[in-house]
């Protein structure tokens, strides 16, 4: 573990103890930077950000709790790992596929998401996977971020978040499915479910405003894909996910519809 992910897990522990364990759950970003201030952890915004498991400190893990931004600079401490955070699931050898392709200038130039994204769009690898037809021709919406107020639960749990900010990596539109996309780096184990979820309750929401519900009711499904990208053996493996939201109003009704990899072998 390198100095920064260990000071941040130091932060995140004094969060937690001076927080629920002291009976108030809920804490904003003034303390957040008191307590970075006090471990040396110098970027303040980052400190309650955690994707993945392994990012949690002992404490948290221990007592099974994570955290939810519910916007205006708050934060809540939230009990039940498992219904926010969700473990890729295994792929089966009959979804592997070596994939042939032939890298171009701007393929694999970084690692960025938008990278990862465009590399499985321009490979055909999306049209292949949520389509089965590598000619189709969906419309593409390029990253953005905005900001909603909604309330969802997490299980039992009542979430109300307050223009809460939502980043969309990436989403496509094709005959009636939209598919929200995130994209990573890597193959981690586990990913926090708000990434895909956020997305996803903001076009349910967006569809339920009168200027929205003549256009937006042509939407015949709502999806969302999760990405990943990795090297093996020197040459891109890409996972992809495709999950989907059993109750809008629930986060932790995700549910996998199907998942694949492809291997790219260079022609």
């Amino acid at each position: 573990m390198d100095k920064t992910a260990s000071i941040k897990k130091q932060v995140l522990t004094d969060l937690f103890e001076r927080t629920v364990l002291n009976g108030n759950p809920v804490f904003d970003n003034h303390l957040v930077k008191e307590v970075c201030n006090k471990h040396g952890f110098v970027n303040p915004f980052d400190a309650t950000k955690l994707d993945n498991l392994s990012r949690f400190p002992e404490v948290m893990i221990k007592e099974d709790y994570f955290i939810i931004h519910i916007g205006g600079g708050r934060h809540k401490f939230v009990k039940g790992i498992n219904k926010a955070f969700h473990v890729f699931e295994d792929i089966p050898s009959e979804n592997v596929y070596d994939w042939k392709y032939r890298k171009s200038i701007l393929n694999e130039l970084d690692t960025s998401e938008s990278n990862i994204l465009s590399v499985a769009s321009n490979q055909r690898i999306i049209h292949d996977f949520l389509y089965e037809d590598i000619v189709a021709n969906p419309k593409v919406y390029n990253s953005r971020r905005t900001k909603s107020t909604f309330t969802y639960n997490i299980g039992e749990e009542i979430v109300e978040a307050d223009k809460v900010q939502i980043e969309i990596d990436l989403t496509m539109e094709y005959h009636g499915q939209v598919t929200i996309f995130e994209g990573k780096n890597k193959f981690p184990k586990n990913f926090a479910v708000y990434q895909l979820y956020h997305p996803f309750l903001y076009f349910t929401e967006l569809r339920k405003e009168p200027q929205h519900q003549e256009v937006l009711s042509a939407i015949k499904l709502l999806n969302c894909c999760y990405v990943l990208r990795n090297k093996v053996g020197g040459n891109s493996v890409l996972r992809l996910f495709n999950y989907v939201f059993d109750n809008a109003d629930d986060m932790a009704s995700l549910r996998l519809q199907k998942a694949a990899q492809y291997n790219l072998v260079k022609r």
